[in-house]
């Protein structure tokens, strides 16, 4: 019994050990030395061996498929890539599709992991032009995440119930319009840099940026609540992403040359 119970032990593991290699992208696939094994090669990642018959059950149940040459993780191998990952919330792992990120913020960068099934705007930067060029330039993303960034920690986000914290001895739920008074100095900056990312874009783009980054809202809704034609929403937004980069990130002062106009004799006085 514990022979049986070892040897379904390494199956599993060795089921688990192909689909995490080739999550990270297809692989080439040769027999190898030993027998009724096989080898997947991926250059740079390494290679790692398989029995033959597990690559057969992985492929009968639809984790693994040949793409030409090569074998990769079908749609269902990439849940169960990300179910493997995360052993304590498996489920919800399969739903995400992570990436480590780096965000400009007001006191620096620093590092996070973005969900890149969470937003609109993080499934528009996948999207490719017909020349196979990203929809979306990499300062364009980072200004929606950044306005996004500003926008959470500014609490502009409505209150869906009563507020609760506030003293009920003192019968006040907030004091000031639309709560500033209970603002902290730094949510207050944060609100202070997305009136000033707003309005420098302009109220024509504004809209479609808050309703997108901040509200994540997808295009097809923008298009529907606004009356836009179909897949002009992708258009606008590109517009005033490119426009919210130029805010956060202005390109450098270019100092033009003083010229001097004179004769071919011409010499310029030194000063002592």
């Amino acid at each position: 019994m514990k022979r049986a119970e070892s040897g379904a032990a390494r199956a599993r593991k060795e089921r688990e050990r192909v689909v995490r290699f080739l999550a990270a992208g297809p692989a080439a696939v040769r027999p190898a030395a030993k027998a009724d094994t096989m080898l997947l090669e991926a250059g740079e990642r390494g290679a790692v061996s398989a029995r033959s018959e597990t690559l057969a059950a992985l492929a009968r149940e639809g984790v693994i498929a040949r793409q030409g040459a090569l074998l990769a993780l079908s749609p269902e191998g990439r849940a169960l890539a990300r179910r493997t990952e995360s052993p304590a919330e498996p489920f919800r792992a399969q739903h995400m599709e992570r990436e480590t990120r780096r965000l400009s913020t007001a006191t620096g960068e620093t590092t996070v992991e973005a969900n890149l099934c969470e937003s609109p705007l993080a499934q528009l930067a996948r999207r490719r032009t017909r020349n196979g060029a990203p929809f979306l330039a990499p300062d364009e993303v980072r200004a929606g995440e950044r306005l996004r960034a500003d926008y959470t920690r500014a609490r502009i986000m409505p209150r869906l119930g009563a507020n609760w914290d506030a003293a009920v001895a003192s019968r006040r739920r907030g004091s000031g319009e639309n709560g500033v008074a209970e603002l902290t100095e730094a949510a207050l900056s944060a609100r202070q840099r997305v009136e000033r990312a707003l309005d420098a874009v302009g109220p024509e783009l504004a809209g479609i940026l808050v309703d997108v980054c901040c509200f994540l809202k997808g295009l097809e809704q923008v298009e529907a609540e606004r009356g836009w034609p179909v897949r002009s929403a992708k258009v606008v937004l590109k517009t005033a992403l490119g426009a919210l980069s130029r805010h956060y990130e202005p390109p450098p002062i270019r100092r033009r040359a003083i010229l001097h106009w004179g004769a071919e004799d011409y010499r310029p006085k030194l000063r002592t």
